[in-house]
């Protein structure tokens, strides 16, 4: 069964939809909520309008085949539905980010940190990609890592992030 929770901040424009597809893990969407917003305000986003589905290894294995190409699981996807123009500070962000619980609990286990954190860290990769961040090129990836791991510190003093989980 999955779960969906679709939170809105209309006095920023912002609409954000969770849907919960896998049992690997509990998450309190609600709790994620003030995360995802909050990481929205931190980063400096505008209006948004985001899908963000929570999924099991099996799941994101397909959809990293189906619409990627690439063989086996992954971390994060994201889909841009933007109209294609270049990101500006204001523009809308429209999309889909796909997050792989699995994933996360494993890497987490690897970087010694809460899987929780490693879940808004992907949360956080797939906003920032919607933002117009890349991640292929030596000097492109150190840039998004470095944002990335500063908006992740910023979250991490704002929310107890191992709430998520409960």
């Amino acid at each position: 069964m999955s779960r969906v929770l679709r939170v809105a901040d209309p006095a920023n424009h912002r609409v954000v939809e969770f849907c919960n597809r896998q049992r690997l893990r509990r998450l309190h969407l609600r709790r994620l909520r003030a995360v995802a917003l909050g990481l929205l305000a931190s980063a400096g986003a505008g209006p948004a309008d985001l899908s963000v589905a929570f999924l099991d290894a099996t799941a994101m294995t397909r959809a990293n085949e189906e619409h990627l190409g690439h063989a086996g699981c992954t971390d994060v996807i994201t889909f841009d539905y933007s109209d294609g123009t270049p990101p500006a500070a204001a523009a809308p962000l429209r999309g889909e980010i796909l997050i792989c619980v699995a994933e996360a609990v494993t890497q987490a286990r690897h970087f010694q940190v809460p899987w929780q954190t490693e879940v808004v860290r992907y949360l956080v990769h797939g906003v920032l990609h919607l933002q117009g961040y890349d991640d292929h090129g030596r000097e492109k990836t150190r840039r998004m890592k470095a944002r990335e791991d500063e908006l992740v510190a910023h979250l991490e003093q704002r929310f107890d992030l191992a709430r998520i989980g409960e």
